[in-house]
């Protein structure tokens, strides 16, 4: 008996089972998940989670129980290993084959693995699963040496977690500067001095050429230079996990291709979350998103659509990041503004950066200000007043007008 199928346990799978059910959709519903997890939220993996500040069942996006009372079929600890469009059946790696009427990809995405000498000795880990946060966990102890290799959000986030437990903490970052593909210069450097300033060391145009140890990693190299590693997270990048699609012959490129319906190149299969390249028409152009509330949407997106309704995918993305007591929430592409507008006292860890195009606000960083950032979000697209932005007097929600 075929139903709805969805590939992949993450963000978008757990959100997409919930809505089949909440939109009234009563056939059957199957999640196929590699991993041996129901559906959990990544965020508070290199945060929280890593921390031990959260257990696993405050990761789970729903209690298991919730699979159960919502009659979910969940197969996981699986691998889905072909998709036949023709017979509409999905292949498992364990020999078993599940039939559907509309099918989900929400695979995801996998880090940048550093192939280079000694890559593989232990010690030397990616932060992506529950099982490697638990790894990571396990030899994270008070006085050893931790290096981060990738000065972006992932890295900086493990460095603020390394040093609050009282280990040394490197960060190697390739480029001229930490966050480069992801922000502006003084963002950039404001999160430099954060963090040196709690005894991270940051190292930048620093290109890891190698790992040495016995048998697990002692040191990292970066050509002559050498940084004493008792444990090393490689935070890199992501690749988006194209591989079923493109074997089933769906349109790919820098993702799983789908329309403004999340619809693939096949009217019977829609895609969600990171591994979607997808149109936003807000921004005028085709974007592949890491986030999570791009996953929520999408997936709310593709059942709609799915059980027959006509909902197209419009929303600005938006990210967050906790590092140290802070908390770092983003709107838009900072990369778009040809001005910003600072309000707020970076000396006082509590500020919003506007970025304006033309007189329009098209992005916002807000650093400790969750009450302007929810105005900051319903501001893009407007033209504002750059004086009346910057002026701390001026009530922010006031400029909706």
């Amino acid at each position: 008996m075929s139903g709805m199928v969805i590939i992949g346990a993450g963000h978008a799978a757990g959100q997409a089972a919930a809505s089949l059910r909440q939109e009234k959709y009563e056939g059957p519903i199957t999640i196929i998940g590699d991993e041996s997890h129901v559906p959990y939220q990544r965020p508070p993996l290199s945060k929280q989670y890593l921390s031990g500040e959260q257990g696993i069942e405050r990761v789970y996006l729903r209690p298991e129980k919730f699979y159960d009372d919502k009659d979910v079929t969940l197969k996981l600890g699986v691998t889905a290993t072909a998709i036949n469009r023709d017979d509409k059946t999905v292949s498992l790696d364990n020999g078993e084959t599940v039939a559907y009427d509309k099918l989900i990809i929400s695979t995801g995405s996998r880090p940048r693995i550093l192939n280079i000498e000694g890559s593989d000795l232990t010690g030397i880990h990616y932060l992506r699963t529950i099982a490697d946060v638990d790894a990571i966990r396990a030899e994270m102890q008070a006085g050893k040496n931790l290096v981060i290799v990738g000065g972006g959000y992932i890295g900086l986030e493990v460095a603020s977690v390394g040093i609050e437990q009282g280990l040394n903490v490197h960060v190697l970052e390739m480029e001229s500067r930490i966050l480069q593909r992801v922000t502006t210069p003084e963002m950039s450097h404001y999160y430099h001095n954060l963090h040196e300033g709690r005894g991270v060391n940051i190292h930048v145009d620093t290109a890891v050429t190698g790992f040495a140890g016995d048998g697990s990693v002692q040191q990292v190299l970066c050509g002559d230079q050498a940084f004493d590693a008792d444990l090393v997270i490689v935070g890199i990048g992501i690749i988006p996990n194209v591989e079923l699609a493109e074997a089933a012959g769906l349109e790919c490129d820098n993702g799983i291709v789908v329309d403004d319906h999340c619809c693939t190149s096949d009217p019977d299969i829609y895609a969600a979350g990171d591994c979607t390249n997808h149109p936003n028409p807000l921004l005028n152009r085709r974007l592949r998103l890491e986030s999570v509330p791009n996953a929520m949407e999408q997936a709310r997106v593709c059942v709609t659509n799915m059980l027959g309704g006509d909902k197209v995918y419009s929303a600005m993305p938006w990210f967050w990041s906790d590092q140290y007591e802070l908390k770092l929430q983003m709107v838009g592409f900072s990369a778009d503004g040809d001005e910003h507008v600072l309000r707020g006292s970076v000396e006082d860890n509590q500020f919003a950066v506007f970025y304006l195009n033309n007189g329009k606000v098209v992005a916002a960083d807000a650093v400790n200000s969750p009450k302007e950032f929810m105005v900051c979000k319903q501001l893009v697209g407007k033209e504002v007043d750059p004086a009346l932005l910057a002026n701390p007097e001026t009530e922010l929600k006031d400029l909706l007008a």
